[in-house]
């Protein structure tokens, strides 16, 4: 593992666009199809990252508190899954499925997607508002593995409730941190 921070996708950046297996559903999801009437929150995360552990369920808790709100939110792994068989499509949906995932969990094969949105890191956080604009990029909050700060989703709820109240979102953000996205 190789601690990493996230590369701060420009704000204002489009959401690049993707089709993505779905490793629970099976089937094929577009952007254009899990776009949120108020926003999007794209996540990059894995299976065997402990970044990624540590806040999972604060992730299906947000996911849980907004979705209802127009947000929605969809995970993506774009692991090598032949060198991290743990972040293989089969696992990701044993994962989700144990978990309770509200959202689709994809699986980036080409790691394409990846590339496109700049990510570098698991977890990755994008935000982006009702056109696809990128609002927020950063930490979900300051919890991280053993620093004993507690899972809140502080940062990134803050940005959600700015999106849905129509005000500015803080341009100031602080990089996600976690394992480096294991690129081919």
């Amino acid at each position: 593992m190789s601690l990493t921070p996230s590369t701060m996708l420009p704000l204002g950046t489009l959401a690049p666009d993707f089709t993505l297996p779905d490793t629970v559903s099976g089937e094929d999801k577009s952007l254009m199809s899990l776009k949120g009437r108020h926003g999007t929150v794209i996540m990059f995360i894995s299976n065997h990252c402990p970044y990624v552990k540590h806040v999972q369920t604060q992730l299906v808790a947000l996911a849980q508190d907004y979705q209802h709100e127009g947000i929605s939110f969809v995970a993506i792994c774009a692991n090598d899954a032949d060198n991290y068989p743990a972040d293989a499509p089969a696992k990701m949906r044993e994962v989700a499925l144990e978990l309770g995932y509200p959202f689709p969990y994809l699986f980036d094969a080409s790691q394409d997607t990846a590339r496109a949105y700049q990510a570098a890191c698991t977890p990755d956080f994008f935000v982006f508002d009702k056109h696809l604009k990128c609002v927020y990029r950063g930490q979900l909050d300051s919890s991280r593995p053993g620093n004993n700060a507690p899972v809140t989703g502080q940062d990134m709820r803050a940005a959600l409730d700015k999106l849905l109240a129509g005000k500015p979102i803080q341009t100031e953000q602080i990089p996600s941190m976690g394992c480096n996205i294991k690129w081919k």
